[in-house]
């Protein structure tokens, strides 16, 4: 099995008022599998989200070294970290966030030009929406959406300049668990489909055997992995 992302001895340091300093992560080290759903699980502040935004190139680690499709994060400065996260990656958020003044099509067409994506942009735009269920829903404004199909724009969203790996922080944590399921058969299907790679994060632990491979975290350490 290939290896998209390779964590090597990682720490995250904070430091804190009273002088001393909070590790957030401690000695990190995993392997995420490429074209498959890994889950980090763990309950709020076990590292989970720290982890997932060093590995998404939205941090660096205090120690250690990541890995990410050949190139060491580590080592990009902030422009050559945007351009990565542009075009290789796609990120889905527990608060959707998606632009309020667009509708789901515009929402994921402005994705492709923050990506410079050189394809059809409209045939591209309604096949991620076709894709997760939205047809019928292109030309709505966010707030006509329910959560669920704000979501599913969001998904839409993140796979549309066809990165390499999604990665998607609780994205089912302000939804209904029939919802949720949905969202992670999309997630499901997205793999078989395009091989690419997801690592989601969640404390729902109904989700865990969807995972192709789990990682549960706990006060900054891997506690367990299948």
């Amino acid at each position: 099995m290939n290896n998209i992302i390779e964590v090597k001895d990682v720490s995250r340091c904070f430091p804190v008022p009273d002088g001393d300093d909070f590790y957030a992560l401690k000695h990190i080290n995993m392997e995420i599998p490429q074209g498959k759903l890994t889950i980090f699980r763990g309950r709020s502040g076990s590292g989970k989200t720290t982890l997932m935004n060093i590995i998404g190139a939205l941090d660096q680690p205090t120690e250690g070294s990541v890995v990410f499709d050949g190139e060491e994060l580590t080592k990009l400065d902030e422009e050559q970290a945007s351009r990565l996260r542009r075009t290789k990656i796609g990120f889905v958020f527990q608060s959707v966030a998606l632009i309020p003044m667009m509708t789901a099509y515009e929402n994921v067409e402005y994705s492709l030009r923050l990506a410079d994506y050189e394809g059809d942009r409209k045939a591209r735009v309604e096949e991620c929406l076709k894709m997760v269920g939205l047809a019928d829903r292109m030309q709505h404004m966010p707030e006509e959406l329910s959560g669920g199909e704000q979501q599913r724009v969001a998904i839409a969203r993140a796979i549309a300049h066809k990165p390499g790996v999604i990665f998607a922080d609780e994205p089912t944590a302000e939804l209904d668990s029939s919802t949720g399921l949905q969202v992670v058969k999309i997630f499901k299907d997205l793999i078989g489909q395009d091989g690419i790679t997801i690592v989601m994060t969640t404390h729902d632990v109904g989700l865990m055997d969807f995972g192709d491979k789990v990682y549960e975290l706990e006060d900054g350490e891997i506690i367990s992995e299948r």
